[in-house]
């Protein structure tokens, strides 16, 4: 039985793993293109964790499940670098965000994906990716994840977790390459919110896609 250990760096909200982090990381022990994770409980950091068929258990209680997946939409359109920057600009984060490996804003050794809005539906944001962690499909899940979650209106009154994300990695960027990552919103249902993400590499490649379920915490 294989186990995984969420390093605290990697945190979402402080206490918990971040959600495309930790999907990624189970992701990448299949074979399929495509994955779908889905998040059933808080991550633990720096917790030896259980990976038994499929699965990532704390003891006895369930943390996320995998399958092969498939994905429906097309990916975000491609957002040039500097219209990237200037969207980020208009970004703002509340306290539970704050120290999150891939947008806090407190974080010096995080990702700092920052999405700032193009238009009602779509947020992007430049991502500079540096040497400090390694560059593989895990980081990519992580870069693609809150930028979902900051493409739904009013995620600042009435923020949202990642319950579950189909994703593809195409390839791997490099150290200090000038990245864009953009997030389109799809709609809602309830409390359930529905969400896109891509990242481009610095000629316009497609890196990586997704697909993201959001729960609104009210």
């Amino acid at each position: 039985m294989a186990t995984l250990r969420i390093p605290r760096r990697f945190n979402g909200p402080p206490d918990s793993g971040n959600g495309g982090y930790v999907a990624g990381l189970l992701a990448d022990r299949r074979p399929e293109p495509a994955v779908t994770v889905v998040l059933r409980s808080p991550p633990p950091l720096e917790t030896p964790l259980d990976v038994r068929d499929e699965r990532l258990y704390d003891g006895d209680r369930l943390i996320a499940e995998s399958k092969g997946g498939e994905l429906e939409r097309d990916a975000p359109r491609h957002v040039a670098f500097d219209d990237a920057v200037e969207a980020t600009r208009s970004y703002t984060s509340i306290e539970m965000f704050a120290s999150c490996f891939v947008c806090g804003s407190c974080r010096a050794d995080g990702l700092r994906i920052e999405p700032g809005r193009l238009d009602e539906n779509r947020v992007a944001a430049p991502w500079v990716p540096d040497a400090t962690v390694p560059l593989g499909p895990p980081l990519l899940w992580a870069a693609m994840d809150c930028p979902g979650g900051w493409s739904l209106p009013g995620m600042l009154e009435r923020p949202a977790l990642l319950g579950s994300m189909t994703a593809t990695v195409h390839g791997i960027p490099h150290v200090d390459e000038r990245c864009v990552v953009v997030g389109e919103f799809h709609g809602e249902q309830g409390r359930k919110c529905f969400a896109s993400t891509a990242v481009y590499s610095a000629d316009g490649r497609l890196l990586g896609q997704a697909e993201q379920v959001w729960i609104r915490l009210t």
